[in-house]
């Protein structure tokens, strides 16, 4: 078989225990790479050393905003795992160690080995601390490099918190770092962008900001909450992450609209986002083209028809759409859709797709099982 793919989950507030679970459901394959996320309410410190001693090869992962796992949909509170054995794939992490020193190395050391990947049998997995502010100048540089090798990414979560996001790497957790997992393989794989907003005809023009904050003071020239608040028909006082969840706005990129989420009003009246901001930015407000579950079922069923048989999908989907499907009652329906898929990922702080990072939106990888 050209690819075996055993998942795992484990609700055991016990980093040891969680682990040991893990490995039990794998069974008695011997992976040659491990993806895997977990709450942000574990001992990171004691699951960090029982991954590296339980598993025998590469692996990547990180803190979540709530986990996703095809058999059960959207969960919350645990730790799981996709344990892949191949020998038609290899998976090598590599470690941005400090991301500000790397957005201001000229030439990154870390970026070296790139260069000499085949754009045809090559992808990259980038997991990155979802508090650092800096997914798009690393993914943009990273980017830079791969061309047209995919790269699909995902901000570390806290849950609700926005405190602490973490990164596995070699044993242990971190904060500031990314990990890039370089995958070369001979097996069919496919990146994946789906949002299921679309652009209004209500604009808002940034007229101050901080860009290092990623945080808008004036919007139209007025308080930008406010502004904001009056634009999607609210009053400031209603503004809450449910809100932001159904009115996003959009920023157009080179003639395509990208989602760009709002993360919380702050009590100055200003407006912190997910992403990159600047004075001079036109939003749009978006609006959704269906429901989320509905679109969400559309688009794996067109990937079945590009990969006819997925051994794994690697999801980075926004904590927004998971606040979303919760506001709608439509938690239950999106896990009887991923329940037909092998699919593995994580409520994130952000997506990475190519080199552009964005919000409210599904990023992943599709790889098939090579028959």
């Amino acid at each position: 078989m050209p690819i075996e793919v055993r998942f795992g989950k484990s609700f055991h507030p016990g980093a040891k225990e969680a682990v040991r679970e893990l490995e039990a459901q794998v069974g008695n394959i011997e992976p040659n790479a491990l993806i895997f996320f977990c709450s942000p309410k574990y001992d990171h410190a004691a699951l960090g050393r029982a991954i590296q001693s339980t598993f025998n090869c590469p692996a990547i992962g990180c803190t979540t905003a709530g986990e996703i796992l095809g058999s059960e949909g959207y969960i919350e509170g645990a730790l799981i795992c996709a344990a892949i054995a191949s020998d038609r794939l290899t998976l090598k992490p590599v470690l941005i160690r400090d991301l500000r020193a790397f957005v201001n190395d000229a030439n990154p050391r870390e970026l070296e080995p790139l260069s000499y990947l085949s754009r045809q049998r090559s992808f990259a997995l980038l997991l990155i601390d979802g508090l650092s502010m800096l997914e798009e100048l690393v993914a943009s540089r990273i980017n830079n490099v791969l061309k047209s090798i995919p790269l699909i990414g995902a901000s570390a979560g806290d849950g609700l918190d926005f405190a602490h996001t973490r990164v596995y790497h070699d044993g242990a957790f971190h904060e500031n770092i990314a990990v890039l997992a370089v995958v070369e393989t001979d097996l069919p794989f496919l990146p994946i962008h789906s949002q299921h907003f679309e652009p209004t005809d209500t604009r808002l023009v940034i007229t101050e900001a901080d860009p290092a904050t990623r945080t808008v003071m004036e919007i139209n020239g007025l308080p930008a909450a406010g502004e904001y608040a009056e634009a999607v028909g609210l009053t400031l006082e209603k503004l809450t992450p449910q809100v932001f969840a159904a009115h996003p706005v959009m920023l157009r990129i080179g003639g395509k609209y990208y989602v760009r989420s709002i993360q919380k009003v702050n009590p100055d009246g200003s407006l912190t986002f997910f992403c990159a901001i600047d004075t001079g930015l036109v939003f749009t407000v978006a609006k959704p083209s269906a429901s989320l579950t509905a679109h969400l079922e559309e688009k794996l069923a067109e990937i079945h028809k590009q990969i006819p048989h997925p051994a794994l999908i690697f999801g980075s989907d926004c904590i927004l759409r998971r606040l979303e499907m919760r506001q709608h009652g439509e938690l239950e329906q999106a896990r009887a859709v991923l329940s037909q898929y092998p699919f593995i990922g994580f409520s994130t702080y952000g997506e990475q797709f190519c080199g552009i990072h964005v919000n409210h939106t599904l990023t992943a990888l599709v790889l098939g099982d090579g028959t």
